[in-house]
């Protein structure tokens, strides 16, 4: 068993069961941060070309069609300044695109409403056959992996795809970025497009025969009929400006009246339950030392700042026994049926079948084809970190 410790630049330790330090006691993911990832953060001419040149790419796409580009709005930060940004800022003519999976906030709500109503930007929301959802997110529980939010995360994107394809928008804008998430470690998680492990976990938990109405996108749709045969991108576009998480949300209070709602993710009461309670007693870990270590890295926040954050309780007593009355009771589980499940064996994803291989084997060749692209025009440097 490893000697527990924790980086000295950032709050990145040994719940991580990868993470290495160098004599100094620096993790890795600082090593990467600073000789990957910040050279492109920083600002550089390259840069400014770039962002000009995908506006008017992404213009010239949208020039007969109702809608330039489409976004995922999930109500939190990211999303939020995204929709802004391109909307008032870059003047485009996004569609924006919500997953109600039955787990909105009441906040979420209010957020998502204040800004596309203000900003003029059409919303389409795709409604969940609630019972599927049950279904798979309780598998999924009893399943023992660390990554609950597979379900919520495979059906935005499925959606975002479906969408895009019909009304033939070529490019999906994301609110995923760098400057706050370049740190999440793989043995926290899955990718939530494997298909494979999706279904894998439902049919061996499940109790729905099939799942006929939920969104889903298999490896050859998602990797070769959309991006290729559609051309559909999918644009991280908040690495080609300079985001700082602490300023948008400033702006967003400002201009939309809109609410914090105390953590990453948390918009949705299943992943405010989830990361806040599940993950640190039935896995052991926190995910908020992944969130405020990226902050660290990218100079939002200090070392003591994020200290200061892991100090407070991840949840009130009062709030945490009525949050989780609340998702047993959404579930169809009884709390008794809750505790079980919270005290099943721990699993990986690795226990459960999966497509990895064969993404791993893809994506080798799409980066290393990038690689080569990018040799041959320096001011491609920045598409790694912005096309994926």
């Amino acid at each position: 068993m490893k000697t527990y410790r924790m980086c000295t630049k950032t709050v990145m330790d040994t719940t991580d069961p990868d993470i290495v330090f160098d004599e100094a006691g620096i993790c890795n993911y600082v090593h990467h941060f600073e000789s990957k990832i910040k050279p492109v953060l920083e600002p550089n001419p390259n840069k400014q070309i770039a962002l000009q040149n995908l506006l008017k790419e992404i213009k010239q796409a949208g020039k007969n069609h109702e809608y330039d580009c489409i976004v995922g709005l999930s109500g939190g930060v990211d999303s939020s300044y995204l929709i802004y940004y391109l909307k008032d800022v870059a003047g485009l003519r996004p569609l924006a695109v919500h997953l109600d999976g039955g787990w909105n906030s009441e906040l979420a709500v209010k957020n998502i409403e204040n800004l596309v109503s203000q900003l003029k930007v059409d919303l389409y929301t795709h409604v969940i056959n609630w019972e599927e959802m049950k279904d798979l997110q309780v598998a999924f529980l009893k399943s023992g992996v660390p990554n609950q939010d597979v379900p919520q995360d495979h059906a935005i994107i499925s959606i975002l795809y479906k969408i895009a394809r019909q009304k033939k928008i070529q490019y999906i804008i994301s609110g995923h970025n760098l400057a706050t998430e370049s740190i999440l470690p793989k043995a926290w998680g899955h990718d939530a497009m494997d298909l494979v492990h999706l279904q894998s976990i439902h049919k061996t938990f499940g109790k729905l025969k099939k799942l006929k109405t939920y969104p889903t996108l298999s490896f050859f749709e998602y990797y070769f009929v959309s991006r290729f045969i559609h051309k559909i991108q999918s644009i991280r576009f908040l690495n080609l400006i300079d985001y700082n998480k602490k300023e948008a949300m400033k702006l967003l209070e400002d201009k939309f009246n809109w609410r914090y709602y105390g953590g990453k993710h948390y918009e949705s009461r299943f992943t405010k339950f989830f990361q806040s309670y599940l993950l640190p007693t039935r896995f052991g870990f926190d995910k908020r030392k992944a969130h405020l270590s990226s902050l660290i890295v990218s100079g939002q926040i200090t070392r003591d700042e994020a200290l200061a954050e892991l100090a407070k309780p991840l949840y009130d007593i009062n709030e945490l026994a009525e949050d989780k009355e609340y998702v047993a009771k959404k579930l169809g589980l009884s709390p008794e049926e809750m505790d079980e499940i919270i005290n099943l064996p721990l699993k990986t994803h690795v226990n459960y079948p999966s497509n990895e291989k064969v993404y791993n084997f893809v994506r080798k060749i799409y980066f290393k084809l990038k690689s080569l692209k990018t040799k041959a025009n320096k001011e491609k440097k920045i598409e790694y970190i912005l096309r994926f």
